[in-house]
């Protein structure tokens, strides 16, 4: 039966891979430019408007993004007098090095500057400075990449770092010693 399971969750795995490099494509044939080794492990969303899209090197863009170069907000708008040409629409540039969590929206007219972050499930609707991290809804400037970096290795967790190479050997090995150790919960008033 786990071997069954196992041939299904490849056959899935392979199906999505090619669905997401199938989108990625078609939006670099449409006019998106994307720099040396970008990374989109998952589904993106790159809106009908990809060739208002480019993308630095060493990008790295987790699932379920999406970018929107446009507001449907003015289908709205054109039925009303005097706003019968009113129309969104702009650019999004993402700098080099950088980072998109999951599940983020970047809005039209936002640039990210080189060696950014954009925290899980923000939403962009303002450009953010080279080395900055920016999370929450709207999105805010959190601290800068060197802040962030100094957090990270201060909660680092310890493994014997040759267990990177063997993925089972690393997984067991976290399974079995990393810590027990939760945030807290915040009191509720």
């Amino acid at each position: 039966m786990i071997f069954i399971f196992r041939i299904l969750l490849k056959i899935d795995s392979l199906y999505h891979t090619f669905l997401n490099r199938g989108s990625l494509e078609v939006a670099k044939y449409r006019g998106m430019k994307v720099g040396k080794n970008f990374n989109m492990p998952d589904k993106v969303y790159f809106g009908t408007e990809p060739y208002l899209i480019e993308i630095g090197d060493n990008v790295n863009i987790a699932g379920d993004v999406r970018f929107v170069n446009h507001g449907g907000t003015t289908t709205l708008l054109r039925k009303l007098p005097g706003y019968e040409d009113a129309r969104i629409l702009g650019r999004i540039k993402i700098g080099n090095n950088c980072t998109i969590g999951l599940n983020c929206v970047i809005m039209q007219d936002v640039q990210i500057g080189n060696n950014c972050i954009l925290g899980a499930n923000s939403v962009l609707s303002q450009s953010m400075p080279d080395n900055t991290v920016f999370i929450g809804n709207p999105a805010q400037f959190l601290c800068t990449i060197e802040d962030y970096g100094d957090i990270v290795l201060k909660n680092n967790p310890e493994y014997p770092r040759e267990l990177e190479k063997d993925r089972k050997k690393l997984d067991a090995y976290i399974k079995e010693n990393l810590p027990h150790k939760y945030k807290k919960a915040r009191k509720i008033k």
